[in-house]
């Protein structure tokens, strides 16, 4: 089941005009429930700032949704984001260069090979990265070197608890999700690695617990299944969200406020 073409196909639809990249942007906001979870912990941290100037880096930062909040968040933000497509980058400074969003900008970057400056980044951000990059401890001790004393890493990433359904598998053997090289982390076995390079503190919690496991399916994987299966459904798609989105917003929102003893996904911090 191929999930990066859909993303691939929806992306170059939406990046037709700014106002689109904006809808985009705000769509990306509502349907994925990691954004509610990384959100949660960006406005969190942006309350120990108190005002200051920050300098951030969005370790792959795709089509830059999540560089696109922070920099709204305040003109005092500096925001760099790295990718491996260069199509994305040249996409995202071209968008944020119409919108006269000053305080970002984005390069080409393998970060198994990141080469930053020592302690230069208030906050690194990685969302549904690692799980892409088989080489993940060399990535830590890159950003821990990135990181300036007292600076935190974020990370969103698939658990070893199934995450995106990537234990099921189609009538040809293929998994929902392909292109990740691990099935997802163990909490305790991720954290190990991040001490391991260096991280003098982490902690870690599972996200989509019970109800973002169903939102996931609802706003998400059928969506997707439907796509994959006739492009047709791409007319008939606003009409199914209108139908589930009720649902999948309350199920977001339990996920996000409550505690989880298991899920399919991981928010991770550790600081330098």
């Amino acid at each position: 089941m191929k999930y990066d073409p859909i993303k691939r196909s929806l992306g170059d639809f939406f990046n037709q005009t700014p106002f689109f990249r904006k809808l985009f942007y705000r769509l990306l906001d509502v349907l994925l429930l990691r954004t509610w979870h990384i959100k949660k912990e960006i406005r969190k941290w942006k309350k120990q700032l108190h005002g200051k100037e920050v300098k951030i880096l969005d370790a792959g930062m795709g089509f830059g949704q999540y560089s696109y909040f922070l920099a709204r968040q305040s003109k005092k933000w500096d925001i760099k984001g790295v990718d491996v497509k260069e199509e994305q980058i040249a996409d995202c400074n071209d968008f944020f260069g119409k919108t006269a969003m000053n305080n970002a900008h984005f390069e080409f970057a393998d970060l198994t090979k990141l080469n930053e400056d020592k302690n230069i980044y208030d906050l690194v951000l990685s969302v549904d990265v690692m799980e892409h990059i088989l080489e993940d401890e060399q990535v830590f001790r890159n950003f821990m070197h990135a990181l300036k004393p007292g600076g935190m890493l974020l990370i969103s990433t698939p658990s070893d608890k199934g995450g995106s359904d990537v234990h099921e598998h189609d009538e040809e053997g293929s998994s929902f999700i392909e292109e990740h090289v691990r099935d997802g982390y163990n909490i305790d076995d991720i954290q190990r690695k991040l001490k391991n390079a260096g991280f003098s503190k982490t902690e870690a919690r599972y996200s989509y617990g019970s109800p973002g496991k169903i939102s996931w399916r609802l706003s998400m994987k059928y969506p997707i299944l439907m796509l994959n299966a006739s492009k047709i459904f791409y007319l008939l798609l606003p009409f199914y969200y209108l139908l589930t989105m009720p649902f999948a917003l309350i199920l977001n929102y339990l996920d996000v406020r409550g505690k989880h003893q298991t899920g399919t996904g991981l928010i991770v911090k550790a600081w330098k």
